[in-house]
């Protein structure tokens, strides 16, 4: 038989967090409905961008590729932050972490090879 009043401070604990967060997004947004004046005109709802206005429609298309490449830099860059710490540890950490860092890198290396043949690095 579990015993669920030990799972009360954990419950008050998330329902004070969840209280919490919900009064620092709201309260702030009502007490300047309130207090504030709200007057929307063409010049306040206009676009801002360094002065200037947009040159072209802000819907327009964008390209996945952007994305994609930014993606693959963030795995690539994640290897480089895994790489250096395991580096200074690995006297203390011994094989077991060598063989467990041979295992990601070869993960890597296959998604990058992966990446490479489909022809996402390949920018037109």
């Amino acid at each position: 038989m579990v015993d669920l009043s030990q799972y009360l401070p954990i419950l008050l604990f998330l329902l004070v967090a969840v209280g919490l967060s919900a009064a620092f997004v709201f309260l702030p947004m009502g007490v300047s409905r309130l207090t504030g004046t709200h007057n929307p005109d063409a010049e306040k709802l206009s676009e801002y961008e360094c002065g200037f206005p947009a040159f072209e429609e802000p819907r327009s298309q964008f390209d996945v590729r952007f994305y994609l490449v930014a993606i693959l830099f963030i795995i690539f860059d994640l290897e480089a932050a895994f790489l250096f710490p395991w580096a200074v540890s690995l006297d203390v950490t011994g094989w077991p972490a060598w063989f467990t860092m041979m295992i990601f890198l070869t993960e890597l290396i296959v998604g990058f090879a992966y990446a490479w043949k489909v022809g996402a690095l390949e920018w037109e």
